[in-house]
């Protein structure tokens, strides 16, 4: 049986697609951190939100996220997501990459309900030093 999270996750994917951002918000902890980018985080629902907006202006209104292999290591009311996470937009030249390692964490509500605390979709690659 596939994880309840790896279901979670496509919804979360096909909200970015069609750019259902209040749905999207739905998904997340009130104090969730996302890395907009290498440097840059927004916290909270408001600011994810905003960003979410701008990404898509960023890659023209066109990006499809996918995920590839995922890994779920869950404890108690937490999980860590490692996945395999592809970026496709009508985009030619941006400047990060499309094809990425990600790392998510989830935290159940009092309801039961999964939740993401933490949207890094960069991964280990925040602390690439090149």
């Amino acid at each position: 049986m596939e994880h309840e999270l790896k279901e979670l996750i496509k919804k979360c994917d096909l909200a970015i697609k069609n750019e259902d951002f209040d749905t999207l918000m739905d998904y997340y902890t009130d104090d969730a951190v996302l890395v907009v980018k290498p440097g840059m985080i927004a916290k909270g629902k408001d600011e994810i939100k905003k960003a979410f907006i701008a990404i898509a202006k960023y890659f023209n209104n066109s990006i499809v996220p996918t995920q590839g292999e995922m890994i779920i290591l869950e404890a108690g009311d937490t999980a860590l997501v490692l996945s395999h996470t592809f970026l496709e937009a009508d985009k030619e030249d941006s400047d990060y990459s499309m094809d990425r390692k990600a790392t998510y964490v989830f935290k159940k509500n009092s309801q039961g309900k999964w939740l993401c605390a933490i949207d890094n979709s960069y991964g280990t690659e925040l602390i690439d030093t090149d």
